[in-house]
């Protein structure tokens, strides 16, 4: 019998820690709604697209009390960071690090699908944002997030490919 984990992972407390490190990441933002209402049709210039490039870190949060799947706090290195608690009930919340549970601005719905892609959804003010994470390889990740405006409508759309950094052995090892 082996240590190693399952990959990818198959239940949400190793899903969430498997998420943990840095990350190098290549993002492409996609403002649909915005491109439609300009009149603007795919290729008619970029205004409607971007790609940027960053640094996002991972922390996994243990589960309060010994019990749960846990969390994780997640942001751009040097930037202000979220943290979103998992419960196992397939519920999450979310909110700026540092504030009290009872200050939590999102709260959504996790399901870990058998193909071993965690989907967050979210309901907020009349809009339904899906993110989805996935792993392809241990040390790559990816992430689609689709938000919809109330009536169905596309608004934005993302595309992101994560490389975990990973240090080098020491010399001799």
């Amino acid at each position: 019998m082996s240590d190693t984990p399952a990959f990818p992972p198959e239940e949400i407390g190793a899903f969430l820690r498997f998420c943990a490190g840095e990350w190098m990441s290549l993002r492409s933002e996609f403002a649909l709604g915005e491109a439609e209402a300009a009149g603007h049709e795919a290729g008619e210039g970029d205004e409607w697209h971007s790609s940027e490039r960053g640094e996002l870190v991972v922390t996994f949060l243990e589960p309060a009390a010994g019990h749960g799947p846990g969390g994780l706090r997640v942001g751009p290195r040097n930037s202000p960071q979220r943290e979103l608690h998992f419960s196992s009930d397939g519920r999450f919340s979310s909110g700026a690090a540092g504030t009290p549970a009872e200050a939590t601005l999102l709260e959504g719905e996790w399901e870990l699908w058998p193909d071993g892609s965690l989907e967050l959804r979210l309901q907020q003010e009349g809009r339904e944002v899906r993110e989805r994470i996935w792993f392809t390889k241990p040390n790559l990740r990816l992430r689609s997030t689709v938000e919809r405006q109330g009536d169905g409508s596309p608004e934005r759309a993302s595309f992101s490919s994560e490389i975990r950094r990973v240090s080098r052995p020491a010399a001799g090892s």
